[in-house]
């Protein structure tokens, strides 16, 4: 299995960027992506996954600002990331998933390389 993370960029805050993660090799419909996202200095930290039938996942510092979607045909995640803050800069790393806690990035099997965010104030 490869994930392939792109959409990364700069960007002033109050400002928006989707990012996108192809996934080939593997059967896609069948588990869940997430997002995780790691600043420097900073552990990662989940940001958002979304299972194999819908369902979303999101953590309470980007509620209501990132949409977490799927596009099973074209085997493609998306985050997109709406109203910006400086303290959303950080790498963004897609990953995927068999298993059924879509918080902890233990729990997820594969990764892509990570795309930048920069979010300038």
């Amino acid at each position: 299995v490869q994930l392939q993370a792109s959409g990364g960029g700069l960007v002033q805050a109050g400002g928006s960027l989707r990012l996108s993660c192809a996934v080939s090799g593997r059967t896609f419909s069948s588990y869940h992506m997430g997002w995780f996202r790691q600043a420097r200095g900073k552990e990662r930290e989940f940001v958002a996954a979304i299972s194999w039938s819908g369902g979303t996942y999101y953590s309470d510092s980007v509620k209501g600002r990132f949409t977490i979607s799927r596009d099973n045909a074209k085997n493609t995640v998306y985050l997109q990331m709406n109203s910006l803050k400086a303290e959303d800069t950080a790498v963004y790393s897609c990953a995927l998933s068999y298993s059924g806690s879509p918080y902890y990035s233990a729990r997820y099997d594969y990764w892509g390389q990570g795309t930048q965010v920069t979010v300038s104030s």
